[in-house]
């Protein structure tokens, strides 16, 4: 109740309601019950309404009712209240009548005469109610002159409000009811969010476990080989063969990539996906890479080839990096296995390598962008409407795309030639075209604040080459205005900055991180439009930067693949680290900048990946992470669903899919 009234009075200040608040907090606190009070509806009607002579408020009380309890299922409790209506409504005629006040019954017909016709034909004779000399010995009407039927009124509609509103709570009263039932929910939700995590732990320890047994009898089966002895022949049977098959034959076993159907007409396949058991993601002749240090085995095959393998950054080793290709890939499929996928989407409405793809804010509709300079908006869910729907082309290759944070209905549009589109879904029209100096040409990143209707956008002298991303030149961050499509301001950066990469907002928008090629990190406070801190991150370009689900760190990715998750707290602090084995691929260069992405629990960071996988790190995890499903390409681009285990992965072979995971 205290909640309910918190709201009311919160409702009638935002109004203006100033007398009516006055009212509210007299009557408030001469309220002794605290609950609800049948006798003050009966006093409205039977003592306010009726003996002055209300018609109009008292019909519409009735309406208003019956606007409330329009839900009912019961038809006989839609019929008693009719009825009851009814009755009140003689009622106020007879008071009238004994009032010598015919000239408000005439009143009250011509106001609400059509209406009483249409309820049914019992109301006719009461037109003639007024013109009748002594109604109150008419046999048709007498009963209604009486004392006993109005008292029997009387209790009869006290009964029934106080057996309609004990059953049934008004919608404000729910509101805190509902809260308190979601607030228990969430604790259960969290409850057994803990106990999976625990379960999860134990089963990922067996399956080290299983592995270490694995390897072990790999290298026992090597040592037979070696000396001579037939190591199939220490088999138990035809079950183990998996465990005693040399390393070649795990390779085989590696599923093809599938092909892009983009002849088909249709530009969606589906298809549900079992994933591969995680047993037969561990192979006897694995490479291991322990927190501790380097498998020994490894260390014999790689020489001193392995040493460079594993680079580090302020101090800090990176035993995470994986192997890749060319004998070396195998380990990667062993250290993550392939995650279980409940249903996968793929849109095959572009024609060339894709370059962006983001989740709407509300991640009912999918933004993608390709080389080609076009962008489709499109939904992977059937039961979405398709109305949003389009294609808009650019002319020039889409570099960045952002929704605005509040809606659906903006998607900003940054091109390689310095263009800024505004596009209108619900119009399918471009609202705005705006463009970037001539010094800037290229705008490698674009976001929206999530509170003012503002964005920033990051801007370089150098469009992306082939080469490398450090080769964009100098950078400009500017503030626009979204309601008058004007520049604000720019951001202050120093003397010829290193070019900017990617931009975030916290949750109120008043920070904003940005990162360059010279891989620092830069802090703006939005309200004063200056920069409060900063700290070099990594030795490479950092291509992609976000704040953690807390805000109480950063996570930022290097250009040579390294991923850091940075302290706000304790600046320069690392909380976690890892570095992409599948990352750099100088054939991919020049479809993407690599970018990462983290769901919304922020447990689970998915990143870009040279190969036709990408991988899922479990942030803070016990475990390494999983593998996606295989594209045709390498991966160039990745989001997440805002609230849902659901992801996107664009690609170089042209094709954007919707994963989602168990």
């Amino acid at each position: 109740m205290q909640y309910a009234e918190e709201l009311v009075r919160e409702f009638l200040v935002f109004r203006g309601f100033t007398n009516t608040l006055q009212a509210f907090e007299t009557e408030r606190c001469t309220d002794i019950g605290k609950m609800f009070q049948v006798y003050k509806i009966v006093d409205l009607i039977f003592a306010v309404y009726i003996p002055k002579f209300h018609a109009e408020k008292l019909v519409g009380l009735f309406s208003f009712f019956k606007q409330c309890f329009s839900s009912w299922s019961e038809t006989t409790m839609l019929d008693s209240f009719s009825k009851l209506e009814g009755s009140v409504l003689r009622c106020y005629i007879v008071h009238a009548l004994q009032s010598g006040r015919k000239d408000k019954v005439v009143e009250f017909f011509g106001m609400n005469g059509n209406d009483l016709l249409l309820k049914g034909s019992d109301w006719t004779a009461w037109f003639a109610i007024p013109y009748v000399k002594n109604p109150s010995i008419d046999p048709q009407f007498r009963v209604y002159f009486s004392k006993e039927w109005y008292e029997a009124l009387r209790l009869s509609v006290r009964n029934f409000f106080s057996e309609i509103f004990n059953a049934r709570l008004p919608a404000l009263l729910k509101i805190s009811s509902e809260k308190n039932t979601i607030s228990c929910l969430k604790k259960d939700n969290k409850r057994l969010n803990q106990k999976l995590l625990q379960l999860q732990a134990l089963l990922e320890e067996k399956e080290a476990q299983l592995g270490l047994s694995k390897r072990s009898m790999g290298a026992a089966n090597s040592s037979f080989q070696s000396s001579g002895i037939d190591g199939e022949n220490l088999c138990p049977s035809s079950s183990s063969e998996d465990i005693c098959a040399p390393a070649t034959s795990y390779l085989g076993r590696i599923p093809q990539s599938e092909e892009c159907a983009a002849a088909e007409p249709t530009k969606f396949a589906s298809a549900r996906v079992e994933s591969s058991s995680r047993q037969d993601s561990y192979s006897a002749s694995s490479l291991h890479a322990s927190s501790g240090g380097i498998d020994d085995t490894a260390q014999k095959l790689y020489g001193s080839h392995f040493d460079g393998m594993y680079p580090k950054k302020n101090g800090l080793s990176n035993p995470e990096c994986d192997l890749t290709e060319n004998g070396r890939e195998m380990l990667r499929e062993e250290e993550f296995p392939e995650v279980s996928v409940e249903f996968q989407e793929t849109f095959l409405g572009h024609t060339s390598p894709i370059t962006r793809c983001r989740f709407s804010a509300s991640g009912n509709n999918i933004a993608s962008a390709s080389v080609d300079g076009t962008v489709r908006i499109w939904t992977y869910d059937s039961s979405i409407p398709a109305s949003r729907n389009a294609t808009i082309y650019c002319g020039a290759e889409i570099m960045s795309l952002d929704w605005e944070c509040k809606s659906d209905r903006l998607l900003l549009i940054g091109t390689a030639d310095g263009g800024i589109k505004a596009w209108n879904v619900d119009a399918k029209r471009v609202v705005c075209d705006l463009n970037t100096t001539d010094a800037f040409p290229s705008v490698l990143d674009l976001k929206c604040s999530p509170v003012e209707p503002i964005f920033v956008s990051a801007a370089s002298s150098r469009r992306l080459g082939p080469n490398s991303i450090d080769s964009l030149g100098y950078a400009s961050l500017t503030v626009w205005n979204m309601k008058t499509w004007k520049a604000m301001t720019v951001l202050p950066l120093g003397e010829d900055p290193p070019a900017i990469t990617s931009l975030c907002f916290n949750h109120n928008g008043k920070i904003l991180a940005a990162s360059a090629t010279d891989g620092m990190i830069h802090m703006f406070d939005m309200s004063a439009g200056l920069q409060i801190t900063g700290w070099p991150a990594h030795d490479s370009a950092i291509s992609s930067l976000l704040f953690g689900p807390d805000e109480t760190s950063i996570f930022s990715l290097g250009s040579d693949g390294k991923i850091f998750e940075w302290s706000l707290q304790n600046q320069g602090r690392v909380l976690w680290s890892k570095t992409s084995s599948w990352f750099s691929e100088p054939q991919t260069s020049k479809y993407c900048r690599h970018e990462m992405a983290l769901d919304a629990s922020g447990r689970q960071l998915l990143a870009t990946s040279g190969s036709v996988r990408a991988p899922i790190y479990q942030v803070q995890g016990h475990s390494n992470g999983f593998k996606t499903l295989p594209h045709s390409a390498a991966i160039t681009t990745v989001d997440w669903h805002p609230s849902l285990p659901i992801f996107l992965t664009g690609s170089a072979d042209n094709s954007v899919r919707v994963t989602s995971i168990l």
